[in-house]
């Protein structure tokens, strides 16, 4: 009876196990799928398409470049290959502009013929409608619509993916946020976190570190949210006001309250790694005439580097992870920051604050699934880091 219950129990953790492998599998096959969608889609808005004049010689254009022609930046058909003429821009809301609702008829019945009309006849005119619209008298022709390139994404300097005619889902501000952000972040916590677990470890006594442990512990339990919130209040304003900023929502914001974060991975781990160091190679050290401080940083740190470093990584992985926090209090500017002072943007603060407001299939929710596939490579890389240092002895 005994086996039989053992093997009852060992199917059951056997069945469990599979349907978590498959579970993350079938995850990550979904992530993967809904991401690589992104690159069989059209670089202009779905139903839509981009009219030019008969005589206009320009066929191809990138998707920055249209952004750029109907912002008002390009403003003449030479800047992109074609002749010195200067460039309309058309939409179908401007119809109106052009001809009376008379001349329109009924329900726009006449649009067609009439906004082929008018781009015939302006040579530099290109027209943003819908290709329902593009009646047969239509002379002109329509701009290549290729689909989104991974270069274009990948090396992206715009994330604009709500971008009329053409969105940009370039990453690399994005990419940039997060490390830029996580670096500084393990830059300020390293030190703090290491010197409180040499202390815990090494220092103190028993009585303080049990009364410490805890508390650095809880730490970590405390919702991200109201560390954003702390952020937003006590040093977001601090920022403003110490660097004479206009705003204080800034990488540097995010990068204290992620340390702050990140300290109590950091700690924990450490001083568990320093606390197996053995006694008796403290003793040698102490016995060869080495001061207690000349034992720290010469045989205790070098013998539980493994775990420190593990400890940090770990450290990092949060801090890369890390969404509400960060939104709230780094401005979430989608540009590529030049100083720790600028407001940027990072990945799981875009999917968060994007992924409810994207079209369900549509190119902008694949871009965001593209995000987290970015995400997990980081992510993936950070564990295989962990997986290697923490395998390394002395």
């Amino acid at each position: 009876m005994k086996k039989f219950f053992e093997r009852i129990i060992e199917g059951i953790l056997t069945c469990s196990g599979f349907v978590t492998s498959i579970t993350i599998l079938l995850i990550i096959v979904f992530l993967f799928s809904e991401a690589f969608g992104l690159f069989g889609s059209k670089a202009i808005e779905d139903g839509y398409v981009l009219a030019l004049n008969k005589q206009n010689k320009v066929t191809d254009i990138t998707p920055a470049e249209i952004k750029k022609v109907f912002d008002g930046e390009i403003t003449n058909w030479s800047q992109l290959g074609g002749d010195d003429t200067p460039i309309t821009v058309f939409r179908l809301e401007n119809l109106t502009d052009y001809y009376s609702e008379e001349e329109l008829g009924p329900e726009y019945a006449y649009a067609g013929a009439k906004i082929a009309e008018l781009i015939n006849k302006n040579p530099g005119m290109i027209g943003f409608i819908p290709n329902t619209y593009i009646d047969k008298t239509f002379q002109g022709h329509l701009i290549k619509d290729k689909t989104i390139s991974m270069k274009d994404v990948l090396t992206g300097t715009e994330w604009f993916p709500t971008a009329t005619p053409a969105p940009l889902f370039g990453i690399l501000p994005l990419i940039t946020g997060t490390l830029w952000v996580s670096f500084f972040a393990i830059l300020f916590a390293l030190p703090f976190g290491l010197s409180v677990s040499i202390y815990m470890s090494e220092v103190s006594n028993h009585k303080v570190r049990d009364v410490l442990k805890p508390v650095i512990e809880l730490l970590s339990g405390i919702p991200s949210v109201v560390y954003g919130f702390f952020g937003l209040i006590v040093i977001v304003p601090l920022i403003q006001k110490v660097f004479h900023l206009p705003v204080g929502e800034s990488g540097l914001a995010g990068s204290i309250v992620l340390a702050i974060m990140a300290l109590p991975t950091i700690i924990t781990v450490s001083e568990d790694a320093m606390r197996n160091c053995p006694r008796s190679m403290r003793e040698a050290s102490l016995a060869l005439g080495a001061s207690k401080w000349q034992t720290i940083y010469k045989v205790v740190i070098p013998y539980s580097i493994s775990g420190i470093t593990s400890g940090v990584v770990l450290g990092i992985g949060r801090a890369i992870g890390e969404t509400m926090a960060v939104l709230m209090v780094t401005g979430n500017a989608a540009v590529i920051p030049h100083t720790i002072l600028e407001p940027l943007r990072t990945i799981p603060a875009t999917i968060a604050a994007e992924l409810g407001e994207a079209p369900a299939g549509g190119a902008h929710y694949q871009a965001l699934f593209l995000l987290g596939v970015v995400l997990f490579f980081i992510t993936l890389i950070i564990n295989f880091s962990v997986e290697y240092i923490s395998s390394r002895q002395k």
